[in-house]
């Protein structure tokens, strides 16, 4: 909408001089940093809480390094088929795994079937979700899209209805100055001619 366009409706836009030669005081006047630093009015993000072993992983993800150490996924693989001469540690070893990968499998079979059989349903209700609130926040914004073209409409209603005014003022602010111009010109003219007077009766 024209309303959107800039803040003055019934002032002349500037030339393109006029406004690199502002542009270069509000640089002058900026710190050299401005654009590194946040403002202070803006407020701080929250300090993160995290413990050790998260600020490590954070650490190590943010230095591109790869994953090193935590669970030892070869439990969960299918133990080797013992010889008949194996001896006590080895069949003991080979137990322990096996029971590791049985009670894995147990409740990831677990969990599957109850993906199964929830799992659709609770996509659906958490995409309702995402849904609705997006819905909020689209009427939200067209709320606030509405009010801020309102009042647009209502300021320049307001700058276009004084406008015959403002034009008046400036006007008449022109002619006094150049009034009064005119008249420091009339007297400094008149001054000169009463010195260039006194000067001859003098003489």
């Amino acid at each position: 909408m024209d309303s959107h366009g800039s803040l003055p409706y019934i002032d002349a836009d500037i030339s393109g001089a006029q406004r690199a030669a502002a542009n270069l005081l509000i640089q002058r006047e900026l710190p050299r940093n401005h654009s590194a630093t946040i403002h202070p009015s803006i407020a701080r993000p929250p300090t993160s809480q995290l413990s050790q072993a998260l600020q490590q992983e954070v650490d190590r993800a943010a230095a591109g390094k790869q994953t090193s150490g935590g669970i030892d996924l070869c439990r969960y693989e299918s133990s080797e088929d013992l010889s008949p001469d194996s001896n006590v540690d080895s069949i003991k070893a080979a137990l322990r795994n096996t029971y590791a990968n049985m009670t894995y499998l147990r409740g990831r079979q677990t969990n599957i079937s109850l993906l199964e059989e929830y799992g659709k349903n609770a996509w659906l209700i958490s995409n309702s979700h995402l849904d609705d609130a997006h819905k909020r926040l689209d009427s939200e914004l067209a709320n606030i899209k509405k009010q801020s073209e309102n009042t647009n409409r209502v300021r320049k209603a307001a700058q276009e209805d004084s406008r015959g005014e403002m034009l008046g003022l400036e006007e008449t602010w022109k002619q006094g100055i150049s009034r009064i111009i005119e008249t420091q010109l009339a007297t400094d003219r008149l001054r000169q001619d009463l010195a260039q007077k006194r000067h001859t009766a003098a003489t």
